[in-house]
């Protein structure tokens, strides 16, 4: 006796000239039986699934459109950015000085804060006269920055 599976290559054993029509009768009543069972197909892979499923069981692809009842709202992004940067210092871009300059000031008279009063910070330059260029210490720092700086920097 056979088997009462459905493959789709098997005919059915009745008739020779009713195969189509035996097949198509076999899965509708496959369908039928699906659904009384609470299950449906998977219109990918054809296996049975349980009929609440949007992922098939079987191959994991999705079945249905995810639905909880409300359609997502339609979002409309319309970003227009007209914002104008406006910061401007007050001094404009600042006083160009040369670092050779600068460095060879500093070589020379920077224990008395001859390259700060070059750079226009007159207020370091007096605390470098009183202190000796911050005891020493503060003249190697600024030789060591202005060595770094570029030919042409703002002060």
């Amino acid at each position: 006796m056979e088997e009462n599976n459905y493959t789709p290559n098997r005919t059915t054993p009745t008739a020779e000239a009713a195969p189509v029509q035996g097949t198509v009768t076999e899965v509708r009543n496959d369908q039928t039986l699906a659904q009384s069972q609470g299950t449906k197909f998977c219109k990918h892979c054809g296996g049975k699934i349980p009929s609440d499923a949007v992922l098939c069981t079987l191959c994991g692809r999705q079945v249905e459109e995810l639905n909880n009842g409300h359609s997502q709202p339609q979002i409309v992004i319309n970003n227009t950015n007209d914002n104008i940067n406006a910061n401007i210092n007050a001094g404009g871009i600042g006083r160009v000085r040369n670092k050779w300059v600068a460095l060879v000031l500093c070589l020379f008279f920077g224990l008395i804060g001859g390259h700060k009063f070059y750079e226009g910070k007159a207020g370091m330059g007096i605390l470098y006269i009183f202190t000796m260029g911050l005891f020493g210490i503060g003249v190697l720092v600024d030789f060591i920055s202005i060595l770094f700086k570029p030919v042409h920097y703002y002060v």
